[in-house]
């Protein structure tokens, strides 16, 4: 067996220390992330993999803003930034001919970075958090009826997990919950008995990577479209190009090679340019499957593990970092008896319904760009003309690549307000966001010391036409529950505090217009957060402008935000830990706040031992979380 170890941390993933709280099959990006999430809210996490070295194979290259957010908050986003390459625009030609140009700000661009870059700078990440990979290591099968499909509407008992090590030791180890990131092959799903359903694409693809000689655009993604088929050009570090093309008609898939790919170049590309350094390359099918289940007991999927399909748009990699991160806070809540074993169950539903969507738009992608007959492939490029025209494009599905529009749709009206929203110019922070007190002695409020300490900022976002329903990203013309709270308001006026704490959860509030009204108000919420200290309450100023101090990227992310906060006085937004809006409601559903807090949330109460000793106690109505 080989590792990859960081510093001595026995309970943080040394196989000679306590049991790991989780164990994580499979080291690929989703794998390091999880693993990486987890020891950043201080669970003892053990990460196995089969392979007996990092992948070198560069398979994923995208990574898109909202991604980055989830690798910033690892400590590994610097450094991707630094070394990747980034995407300003995408050209679409037809037979030769530009058709569209769509642009990114920067705000919203992609990041190109090979695979391998990727996982190395996730692995460091993991050292410097106490973590190490465990090379050589197998899952063999795993034991308890949670992994054979039984008790889904429970954990169940603990999940007994069989390893091999290349040296041929065996041995068990009990941890409280096992994560398959296993990959497309999963031993993890196949224990759990479930199916990856879906379809294989008729086609073959052929992928080169390798260096030119020639002139190619350093900042925009190509697509040349012919009758013949469609030419993809990926700009990578390092001078780099990455060329994919569904491997010609005629063209037998062990022939797809270098000379194959010139040919299409030649014939599809921009004149002038060779390859003539490739870097790899390799030929595959297209696969569009989903599990049918991520969740059986204590055993969960993520990553290409519970879904894949087409590289269209650059989502995969994507798509698996948010598994990770949605699950990460969860496992550690209930690990940290800060939230019921409820909040297991919302994984499944939030995670397959994102990849549905995702298998869907990657699809559509994909068959534009194989698309036959010349009436189909005028009426691709008329569509995709008046597009760049018209500037819907940028204006509402940029944000969707980018992982702005990300919703999981709430399965509880507890979590929507009863009257609906008044929509204005934004959300921001008067005279600080930061936690709160001071209002009637109810520790809550605008007057708070935390408030008068920071300097006064504020932050709007720009209006935006509501996204079709029936169009990828759907409609979500005000932020509510399910979307992605605008990160950089939460970063920058209670940022260091937020990263430093991951468990935190967010009740970001705009007070009451009426004086009088705020006290009781105010007193009322506190009584609510009251012995629920992963909850820190914010103060919002719905009329607020950019602060310089989030700089142009930041400023071009509220020009291009495309929500709008709810300007209702008395209304509040509950955050959780990984930024999405757990609930919204105004000043009459403070009961469906509580409704929600009980919901996702532990209250602790401090009780007196017959000894008379402090006890500290987790309650709950299930108390669901008591045995993990």
């Amino acid at each position: 067996m080989s590792s990859e170890r960081g510093s001595a941390a026995g309970a943080r993933g040394d196989a000679a220390g306590p049991e790991p709280q989780v164990l994580v099959v499979g080291a690929g990006p989703t794998g390091l992330t999880l693993a990486g999430e987890l020891l950043r809210h201080g669970v003892r996490v053990r990460v196995v993999d089969q392979a007996r070295g990092p992948s070198d194979a560069p398979r994923a290259l995208s990574l898109w803003p909202r991604a980055l957010d989830i690798l910033d908050d690892l400590g590994a986003g610097a450094a991707i930034r630094a070394a990747g390459r980034r995407i300003e625009t995408f050209g679409y030609f037809s037979e030769g001919r530009r058709v569209a140009t769509f642009h990114f700000p920067p705000a919203l661009a992609s990041t190109i970075l090979p695979q391998p870059r990727i996982e190395h700078a996730l692995t460091e990440s993991l050292h410097a958090l106490g973590g190490r990979v465990e090379r050589g290591v197998r899952l063999v099968r795993m034991t308890g009826h949670q992994a054979t499909g039984l008790g889904e509407d429970r954990l169940g008992g603990p999940v007994v997990a069989e390893l091999e090590h290349d040296d041929g030791t065996v041995e068990q180890v009990r941890p409280a919950f096992v994560v398959g990131a296993d990959g497309a092959s999963s031993t993890v799903r196949a224990q759990m008995g479930v199916h990856f359903s879906g379809d294989t694409y008729e086609m073959a693809f052929a992928l080169v990577d390798a260096h030119v000689e020639g002139v190619l655009s350093s900042t925009e993604i190509r697509y040349y479209q012919t009758s013949s088929g469609t030419l993809v050009i990926v700009p990578a570090p390092d001078g780099v190009f990455r060329f994919l093309s569904v491997v010609p008609s005629g063209v037998a898939e062990a022939a797809a090679d270098v000379a194959a790919m010139q040919a299409v170049l030649d014939e599809r590309g921009p004149a002038g340019v060779r390859i003539v350094e490739p870097v790899w390359q390799s030929v595959f099918r297209v696969h569009t499957r989903r599990a049918t289940h991520f969740r059986r007991g204590r055993v969960f999927l993520a990553g290409d593990a519970a879904h894949v399909h087409s590289p269209a748009g650059g989502q995969g990699m994507n798509s698996g970092l948010q598994d990770a991160h949605n699950l990460g806070w969860r496992l550690a809540a209930v690990l940290g008896r800060r939230a019921p074993e409820d909040i297991l169950y919302d994984y499944e539903p939030e995670r397959s319904e994102t990849a549905r969507r995702v298998v869907r738009d990657t699809n559509l992608h994909t068959r534009a760009w194989v698309v036959r007959g010349r009436t189909r492939r005028a009426a691709r490029d008329l569509a995709l003309s008046a597009l760049d025209r018209s500037g819907m494009m940028e204006r509402w599905y940029v944000p969707v690549l980018a992982g702005r529009r990300l919703l999981y749709p709430p399965p509880r009206p507890t979590q929507s307000p009863s009257t609906r929203c008044a929509v204005g110019g934004g959300v921001g922070a008067g005279g600080g966001i930061g936690p709160g007190a001071g209002v009637g002695g109810a520790g809550i409020g605008p007057g708070s010391a935390t408030a008068s300490r920071r300097s006064p900022s504020r932050l709007t976002w720009s209006s935006w036409l509501s996204w079709p329903a029936w169009l990828p990203g759907g409609s979500a013309p005000v932020i509510g529950p399910g979307a992605v709270f605008p990160r950089q308001a939460l970063t920058a006026f209670d940022g260091a505090e937020r990263i430093a704490d991951p468990t935190a959860w967010i009740l970001a509030v705009i007070p009451p217009t009426d004086p009088a009204q705020g006290g009781p108000w105010f007193a009322r919420l506190a009584r609510l957060v009251e012995g629920r200290a992963q909850v820190r309450v914010v103060i919002m100023d719905p009329d607020a402008s950019p602060p310089d101090a989030l700089g142009e990227d930041a400023a071009e992310q509220a020009d291009h935000a495309e929500h709008r906060c709810c300007r209702n006085p008395a209304s509040y937004y509950l955050i959780r830990p990984d930024g999405h809006v757990a609930a919204h409601g105004h000043a009459e559903d403070l009961a469906r706040l509580e409704a929600e807090l009980h919901h996702q949330t532990l209250r602790t109460v401090v009780e007196w031992t017959e000894g008379g000793t402090l006890e500290l106690t987790p309650r709950h109505a299930t108390e669901g979380s008591e045995d993990v």
